[in-house]
Parts: C-alpha cells; sequence; structure tokens
C-alpha cells in the first residue's frame, strides 16, 4: 500500500487475482458455504489483491498471474496495442502490473508493461492532437485509467498551444526590465 489514501490505488489493489495456498489455514471464513472455516493447502481460492499480496509476504499462499497478463493479451499488444481494450481486462493496467509482477515471478513482464506502454503512448498522443470529439470517445472506452489521464493532459497541452498560437502574448518583458539604475554618486 504505497498510497494509502489515494483512491486510484485503493481501487487497483481491488482487483481479483488467484491464490494457491501452501499451507493451512484455520478460523477464515473465505467459502460461506464451506462446512469449516479451514483452508486446506494446495487450495484455489480468488481474493483481492490487497490480500493476496499479504497472505504471499506470510508465504501462506502463492498469487497466479491475473489473466489480464496472460499469453494471448501480449501477443495482441504485440500486434498492434493501440486496439487492444485494456480498459475491459484491467482498469488500472500499468500500476496493477508494476504492483504484481515481482509478486508472481514472472521477469518478462516488466519489459511487456514498457513496451506495450510505449507503443499505446505514442497513438493516444498523436490522437489526442489530431482527433475530432465523435472519434475521441470511442477511443476514451479503450483506455485504461493511466491513458485516459494521459490523453487529457495532452488534449489540454494543445489547446493552450493552439490558444497562444492564434492570439497569445508572444513574449512578456519582464519589469525589472523597465528600470533604470541610478547613477553612482
Amino acid at each position: 500500500m504505497a498510497n494509502y489514501y489515494d483512491i486510484d490505488d485503493i481501487i487497483a489493489e481491488e482487483e481479483i487475482v488467484s491464490v494457491v495456498f501452501q499451507k493451512a489455514v484455520n478460523g477464515v471464513g473465505i467459502d460461506p458455504s464451506a462446512e469449516t472455516a479451514c483452508v486446506e493447502p494446495g487450495s484455489k481460492v480468488e481474493l483481492p489483491f490487497w490480500l493476496a499480496h499479504e497472505l504471499h509476504l506470510r508465504q501462506v499462499a502463492t498469487i497466479k498471474p491475473p489473466p489480464c497478463f496472460n499469453q494471448k493479451t501480449r501477443l495482441e499488444l504485440g500486434a498492434d496495442a493501440a486496439c487492444v481494450d485494456l480498459r475491459s481486462r484491467c482498469l488500472y493496467f500499468y500500476e496493477f502490473g508494476c504492483k504484481i509482477a515481482p509478486l508472481v515471478g514472472d521477469r518478462d513482464m516488466g519489459s511487456f508493461l514498457l513496451s506495450a506502454f510505449k507503443n499505446r503512448y505514442q497513438e493516444v498522443l498523436a490522437k489526442a492532437h489530431s482527433v475530432a470529439f465523435a472519434a475521441a470517445s470511442k477511443l476514451s472506452t479503450l483506455l485504461t485509467k493511466e491513458e485516459t489521464n494521459l490523453y487529457e493532459a495532452a488534449q489540454s497541452s494543445m489547446a493552450d498551444f493552439k490558444k497562444w498560437r492564434i492570439g497569445g502574448p508572444r513574449f512578456q518583458r519582464a519589469a525589472i526590465l523597465g528600470r533604470k539604475r541610478k547613477p553612482a554618486d
């Protein structure tokens, strides 16, 4: 929990992951339909990331990579990153990927996330600077939360640039440059 009060961080850690218990755990009510409050070793359970992370740190369970980071997604992002709907797979794709990468033991996940971001970054900026409003709404349904923030910042900077270019002040003279020095006596 790096950002305790950050709502985006809280939502990102609510993502459901699959865990496999390594040890027996007594007194937990993970499955309400179970007759006992005990989890046997080798049991697979779906838990929120924040709980799975704590169990992993205590060496009680191992975390399986979520489906949003499987081989199919990697192949799709490798083929054409701009057309993949990451939002439906994981709203906080990059942030969640950075949190889960060291826990699942996937050495390639970091380079995969970087490659996906670079490819989508170029497309997001190009569309933010040139796309009409109607096409922008279609684009926003494909973007993750991080990419949506990037898109909005790029659109804002482009609007400011156009406003400046049309008639904004070119250069402003500093007030200190208008004053003359007093002659030395």
